[in-house]
């Protein structure tokens, strides 16, 4: 398999040099270096997580581009970087691509994306001893039921919102809304199912049943925005590994 990505690769590449005026692909450089460069921020669990005490990482982001590089026959290496200077760091070159990021106009004006792979979604959660209070979004919009959400957050505005007759429970951060329903203090927290998948392992947190995902985002890898032999590659790697069942498959080993 390995060896037909590679071939695969090699003819892109080809093809977008005779269209292109002989300007170079980043996946050129990439199987000319043998290294293929991957912008991650380390601090996104379970997406990717860094361990300071040997500087590696791990999560989903970290599978799936371990994977593309196998495909590609190259090493991959994961460039540190922060939210601030993700996307100046792919469009400066410090990195081929990036790991998971949410796809917004601000950042389409600068850089590339994928193809989307996964959405970043809005539930509501709850502990086990009391999941069987609540069935959908209007159980959970009465005024007996406490729910706790951060002073300041996105997710505090969607509380106001979705729950204007429940008894809304503020906390100001450091402290996290999630912790007032460890705590008892409070019965439901809205958070999205990437932290959500953290803290169910973490802390057995479940989902409030039958009520669906709200606010959802797409979830792509930033590219560079010209590079279109680099960006077709990509897109047609994932609808592939799609196909297969790859991104499945990661999802439910990381609980997404």
């Amino acid at each position: 398999m390995n060896k037909l990505f590679r071939t695969a690769a090699a003819i892109v590449v080809g093809i977008g040099l005779v269209g292109a005026g002989h300007a170079q692909s980043v996946l050129n450089e990439i199987l000319d270096t043998g290294v293929m460069k991957v912008g991650t921020t380390g601090d996104w669990n379970p997406m990717t997580v860094r361990d300071p005490a040997t500087n590696t990482y791990k999560g989903f982001d970290i599978d799936i581009m371990t994977e593309l590089a196998n495909d590609l026959g190259v090493e991959v290496e994961f460039v540190p970087t922060d939210w601030k200077t993700l996307v100046n760091g792919v469009v400066a070159g410090k990195y081929h691509m990036t790991g998971s990021a949410s796809i917004s106009p601000p950042r389409m004006k600068v850089a590339g994306f994928s193809e989307s792979y996964l959405a970043v979604e809005i539930f509501p959660f709850t502990m086990p001893d009391k999941v069987s209070q609540f069935s959908g979004y209007e159980s959970i919009n009465q005024p007996n039921v406490k729910v706790a959400t951060t002073l300041g957050t996105t997710f505090e505005k969607l509380v106001r919102e979705w729950f204007p007759d429940s008894d809304i429970k503020v906390v100001e951060a450091p402290a996290r809304g999630f912790q007032e329903v460890l705590s008892g203090r409070a019965d439901v927290f809205i958070t999205s199912n990437v932290e959500g998948a953290t803290l169910a392992e973490k802390f057995g947190v479940v989902r409030v049943p039958n009520a669906g995902p709200r606010e959802p985002s797409l979830i792509a890898m930033l590219l560079p925005q010209d590079d279109q032999v680099w960006i077709n590659y990509v897109n047609n790697w994932i609808k592939l590994k799609s196909a297969q069942g790859f991104f499945e498959g990661i999802k439910a080993n990381w609980g997404l």
